[in-house]
């Protein structure tokens, strides 16, 4: 497994560099702004600079502005999410402060869609590897386990602030331009990740009380089990429903590929949950 730990921090490592990349050498220069706590903090740092005796830059405050949430994560999620987020976060501030800002090119809309693009980049295989880029991907996470509720609103809610307030602030030309750049990251991280909140997972198995237990030592989630049988061998076998978040997806795939590689599993899309029940 250690193979797997190395190629998982490569992957961090390189969606941390690619989003500052994308955060100095783009959206920076242009006063465009990304989403979520980068976008909060970016749009904080400008403010300071403008109205306020002192300055810190965008990678500090992501850094301070992703301590609370991490800290919260680590007693609620998981360990393993929580630990490779924030060293995602970490190299994250880490290449914003050392990466110089550049304006690579003077019109602000190629700035928003190469900006857009290459941090949807990082985004999405960090995602892929199990792991998140902070902020309100960890908030999501947090929501999903505490309560039943749809995390899209809170991330519609901090991204309408920040175009908003760059609006008032800095015209709503680049409040445009920023919209731009977060359709464009939504749709590349569409294509490399599942941004669906919620996904149901059948499997089928011979070695159904062993997966169980597997997925419950690593994931906080109910399973149903139903007798299946196969319709070309005969073979009694156990089909097990288990709905999970897009954060978890990684996390049961590996488990499955340990515990029972000749297991059958089909992902599909959950729009809705109904008579759901968690006891605290």
């Amino acid at each position: 497994m250690a193979w797997l730990h190395t190629k998982k921090f490569v992957v961090v490592l390189v969606g941390a560099l690619l989003n500052g990349i994308a955060m100095n050498l783009f959206l920076i220069p242009a006063n465009v702004y990304a989403s979520g706590f980068t976008g909060a903090a970016q749009l904080i740092s400008s403010i300071l600079g403008e109205f306020a005796p002192f300055q810190l830059s965008t990678g500090i405050l992501l850094f301070i502005l992703n301590v609370p949430v991490t800290i919260l994560a680590w007693k609620r999620v998981g360990k393993s999410f929580t630990i490779y987020s924030f060293l995602s976060v970490l190299l994250m501030s880490f290449f914003l402060e050392v990466i110089p800002i550049v304006h690579v090119s003077k019109d602000i809309l190629l700035n928003a869609v190469f900006g857009g693009v290459i941090a949807a980049v990082g985004v999405g295989i960090t995602l892929k590897w199990g792991a998140s880029t902070g902020g309100m991907d960890i908030v999501a996470m947090i929501l999903s386990r505490m309560q039943d509720r749809p995390v899209g609103t809170y991330f519609f809610t901090l991204n309408s602030i920040i175009i908003i307030s760059a609006g008032f602030l800095y015209g709503w030309e680049k409040a445009l331009y920023t919209l731009v750049t977060l359709y464009v990251s939504t749709r590349v991280i569409d294509a490399i990740h599942t941004r669906h909140e919620k996904l149901t997972a059948m499997i089928v198995t011979k070695k159904a009380g062993e997966l169980k237990s597997a997925i419950h030592s690593r994931l906080v989630r109910g399973i149903t089990t139903v007798p299946a049988k196969g319709a070309f061998t005969n073979e009694e076998k156990d089909m097990m429903f288990i709905v999970i978040t897009r954060y978890e997806l990684f996390d049961l795939e590996r488990i499955i590929r340990d515990v029972d590689p000749q297991a059958f599993t089909n992902i599909v899309e959950t729009t809705g949950i109904f008579g759901f029940f968690r006891r605290e």
